[in-house]
């Protein structure tokens, strides 16, 4: 039978401390996944917002390229590892690191980019995307990467339930065409390596939109 999860602090908190005894080079040595580079490439970097950015790949990435990264994750132990990371890497001045909520913050301002990468919140999934697409400034950059519904495993070792997972047509169907101008909208199928060098298929959903000004 397939496990479920509460996506809440209390999961991720567990989920990030046994990660951190199993796999310590796992919470410091991933690399950030590889839609970002391929999708903001060509972006002039601004403000950024990671959401959910666990031991901080993305955002180290999008500041080592110029971006002004507010990342945010509610576990404690990721952040730990993200802001040294972000030291180890000369960029600690130009990412703020906030524990928080996502299901319930909410930013002083909009961002030019608003990117997220497999972030599991405890709400629906599609609604969670809707809070961040609310987040992107007038002229700036959504970009989702998200568990294919119906795909199998993910990197977490467990079927995400139905909340945690979305089909292309899920996300895009949310972007009003009248507000949103839809750059990316893929569907990825890639091979990784995990623990014990097993490896491990994603199906990931990609979607990029710009909103208009």
């Amino acid at each position: 039978m397939t496990e479920q999860h509460e996506f809440d602090k209390d999961y991720w908190d567990r989920h990030w401390h046994q990660a951190h005894h199993e796999r310590p080079d796992a919470m410091t040595g991933n690399l950030p996944h590889p839609y970002l580079a391929r999708e903001t490439g060509d972006l002039t970097p601004g403000t950024a917002l990671e959401a959910g950015c666990g031991t901080g790949a993305e955002a180290v990435w999008l500041a080592s390229h110029g971006w002004r990264v507010t990342a945010v994750d509610l576990a404690s132990a990721a952040l730990a590892r993200a802001a040294e990371r972000a030291t180890t890497s000369g960029v600690s001045d130009r990412v703020r690191f906030v524990e928080a909520d996502l299901t319930v913050w909410e930013p002083s301002t909009g961002f030019d980019l608003v990117t997220t990468h497999y972030a599991h919140p405890a709400m629906p999934q599609l609604a969670f995307y809707d809070r961040l697409a609310a987040w992107v400034a007038p002229g700036g950059t959504l970009l989702v990467v998200g568990h294919l519904h119906g795909s199998g495993t993910t990197g977490h070792d467990h079927h995400p339930p139905a909340e945690a997972s979305v089909t292309l047509a899920d996300i895009t169907a949310r972007l009003d065409r009248t507000g949103w101008e839809v750059t990316t909208a893929a569907e990825h199928h890639r091979t990784v390596t995990g623990p014990g060098g097993h490896e491990n298929t994603l199906h990931d959903v990609v979607v990029r939109a710009t909103r208009r000004s």
